[in-house]
């Protein structure tokens, strides 16, 4: 089972989400600290879940965290999180 696999695996077991969505952006961080060859260390994800309702941004970034604790202590180096309560509004995207 790949990182990404994993990651996406306890999300869905953990927040039961409406939407998830895992972008492993390893390749745009190649010879970035914390990259190696390989990749499965830089992750995007998208997410949004009940569960998030009435929450701050930082509460759900520790929920995240906390369900991906193995994965960042196992070599994950960046993870950025784009997490929202349905009915909430997905922020603007940058490019890509």
């Amino acid at each position: 089972m790949t990182v990404k696999d994993r990651i996406t695996t306890a999300l869905k077991q953990g927040l039961q989400p409406g939407f998830l969505a895992v972008h492993d952006d390893s390749d745009q961080h190649r010879g970035h600290g914390g990259w190696r060859e390989g990749g499965e260390t830089h992750f995007r994800v998208e997410i949004e879940a009940e569960a998030f309702a009435g929450k701050s941004r930082l509460d759900r970034h520790r929920m995240v965290n906390t369900l991906l604790a193995a994965e960042l202590a196992a070599g994950v180096h960046a993870l950025a999180i784009q997490a929202r309560a349905p009915g909430e509004a997905a922020p603007p995207r940058s490019p890509r």
